[in-house]
């Protein structure tokens, strides 16, 4: 389990799910996948927000902030709420999708990169040079 082309497939047809599903915003997705620092990380929605995960594989990794809509409804749109990494920290609120991009990509963890291929236990393990 690496930072492999394995994992970058697997993000991008993540992303192409959603930007084809009505699951979250459309407008947040183009936002977010525009973002070449997030399209790296594998995406995730559950409850109409949009999370953001730092390996491929289930349970993903709760160390980079999320977004959702302050109203469920037609299209899920915005204004949105970005929170995280976890459910009790409050970020703020934005009008726009490009807004709560911008501030999830101001509190990257300081060690996201590409999306490891592979589940949070694993990573852990990578990142601490330990071996899989």
């Amino acid at each position: 389990m690496t930072t492999d082309a394995s994992g970058a497939g697997k993000v991008e047809a993540a992303w192409q799910d959603l930007l084809d599903s009505d699951r979250v915003s459309a407008e947040l997705v183009v936002a977010a996948y525009a973002e070449p620092r997030l399209r790296q990380l594998f995406p995730w929605v559950g409850m109409w927000e949009l999370h953001f995960s730092r390996c491929t594989e289930q349970r993903w990794t709760w160390d980079v902030p999320y977004i959702g809509p302050t109203a469920a409804g037609p299209g899920h749109a915005g204004p949105y709420y970005v929170e995280g990494p976890s459910r009790t920290q409050k970020i703020g609120r934005a009008d726009t999708a490009q807004e709560a991009i911008a501030m999830v990509v101001e509190r990257l963890p300081s060690n996201c990169g590409p999306a490891f291929h592979g589940t949070p236990e694993e990573l852990a393990v990578y990142e601490s040079g330990g071996n899989l």
